[in-house]
């Protein structure tokens, strides 16, 4: 009877690998279970053709070992393998005879499906409000600077709280509010160094600067409810509306390749598949939307970056303020625009974020110090656009001023400055119009907070304080609001 030709398919393969043994049985057609193994691995056995070839292609790779003094078939197996048994695979794959002992020298090739997974960490570099994190399904408590994160640790933010993460390849994940992802895999093979490392985003926004691959078999992947997002090194948002159960993906450099969600009828890409081979590939300053019906959106051209005014305006007041200038926002339909503060300029050590619908936005309680600001214009499709960071400053002066009546014709002007310790001069202005042009009373330099003014004819005046100050080598000035008072006859 002639029987039919064995047929394995990858995930069969894969099953096989992790049950081999190191003991030869006879089977029939003159297979051992250590060569069927084998023949697994290097995808030498015959079958259907399929979707995932890059998966059969990564299942059939081997790596070099060059053998040192000293080396055994078990002792490599044991370092490099995930199954010490599977000692007799290499020996009958390179043919090796003495398995105790290896001359140094020898190029042994090890099926990169057997290497081992090594885990690896995330390290918290950054955060400000509430920030907590949990493993699998433990009691969620707070993080701190330092703390490290592995598989199966989920991480959450609530409402101006704000986490980001740093892989040990120098990658970095930040969390804006409101949002929670888990870590699903970390991992690193070993011998040849390839990374697989998938993100489950669970609510909210991840936003991504991921390193450039190195291997063909590293794999980056941000996984949604409904999106599998991966790349090879690039800079990208995932942002998961759990309302509407859609994902947006937005891609700032690189690309990023884009498929509907496992659940929703899609692949995961297996390690080593080009991005070509996604559903659909977004280029850098484009983005795509897709909804909960697993309808992965073509890709859409982000909106430019808005401007803001007066950049280099230091903050000086009671609220740091941003407008945009109205002139310059981006065309194409922007509905809202995102704000955001961070104390660097890659924004990894955010501390505030604002979503609004007018080209203005406030944020208060903001300590003095230098901090830098993001802006994006967000479009119809709700994708959020190209930003643009500045540097500011914020040294918060805050002027009080009263006026009273001494005389008929006289009166005396008081006012107190913040930064009491910062040598200080005061310059006082009185006019009879509010643009104070052509001043009554110009008096510069003056060292002490008060000042009368005599012989005040009858009239509407206004006045102002100019304080300056100067400090670490740069000069400061700021008026206070102009005020008014009336000289009945």
């Amino acid at each position: 009877m002639k029987l039919p030709p064995l047929a394995i398919t990858p995930a069969h393969a894969a099953l096989l690998l992790n049950r081999c043994t190191p003991v030869d049985v006879f089977v029939p057609f003159a297979f051992c279970r250590t060569s069927l193994c084998l023949a697994a691995a290097l995808g030498l056995l015959s079958g259907p053709a399929s979707a995932q070839d890059a998966g059969t292609r990564t299942a059939s790779a081997t790596v070099t070992y060059v053998t040192q003094s000293g080396d055994s078939l078990y002792d490599i197996a044991s370092r490099y393998l995930r199954d010490p048994r599977d000692w007799a695979a290499l020996r009958s794959l390179n043919r090796v005879k003495a398995s105790r002992r290896l001359q140094p020298g020898i190029e042994l090739r090890l099926p990169v499906a057997l290497l081992k997974k090594e885990p690896q960490s995330a390290r918290i570099v950054a955060t400000n409000g509430p920030a907590e994190h949990a493993y699998r399904e433990n009691v969620f408590t707070p993080v701190s600077v330092g703390m490290t994160l592995g598989e199966g640790d989920r991480l959450r933010t609530g409402n101006n709280g704000f986490v980001t993460l740093e892989l040990e390849d120098g990658s970095h994940l930040s969390l804006p509010q409101d949002s929670l992802i888990e870590i699903g895999t970390l991992r690193r093979t070993a011998l040849t160094g390839a990374k697989d490392r998938v993100i489950l985003l669970r609510r909210g926004e991840v936003d991504s600067e991921v390193t450039h691959a190195t291997q063909p078999a590293d794999r980056f992947q941000i996984r949604s409810p409904s999106v599998v997002a991966g790349v090879r090194g690039t800079r990208f948002r995932v942002n998961y509306d759990n309302d509407n159960r859609s994902t947006a993906v937005e891609v700032l450099d690189g690309a990023v390749g884009v498929d509907a969600a496992l659940a929703l009828g899609g692949n995961i890409a297996p390690p080593g598949q080009p991005l070509q081979a996604s559903a659909q590939l977004i280029r850098a300053k484009f983005g795509n939307v897709t909804d909960a019906s697993g309808r992965v959106g073509v890709p859409v051209e982000l909106l430019a970056s808005p401007e803001l005014a007066n950049p280099g305006k230091v903050q000086d007041g009671k609220d740091v303020a941003f407008d945009l200038l109205p002139d310059l926002l981006p065309s194409g339909g922007a509905r809202a625009y995102r704000v955001q503060i961070a104390r660097d300029a890659d924004l990894l050590d955010l501390m505030r974020d604002q979503r609004v619908r007018v080209p203005h936005t406030t944020f208060s309680d903001v300590p003095d110090g230098t901090y830098f600001v993001r802006v994006s214009a967000i479009d119809e499709n709700g994708l959020e656009g190209l930003p643009q960071i500045y540097a500011f400053e914020r040294r918060r002066l805050g002027i009080t001023t009263s006026a009273r009546r001494l005389g008929s014709r006289e009166f005396e002007f008081r006012w107190l400055a913040d930064r009491a310790h910062v040598a200080t001069r005061y310059r006082f202005v009185l006019a009879s119009t509010p643009d104070l042009r052509n001043p009554i009373v110009d008096r510069t330099d003056l060292k002490n907070a008060e000042i009368v003014v005599s012989d005040l004819q009858p009239g509407l005046y206004y006045w102002t304080i100019v304080v300056e100050q100067f400090e670490n080598g740069r000069f400061y000035q700021k008026s206070s609001a102009i005020r008014s008072f009336q000289l009945a006859r």
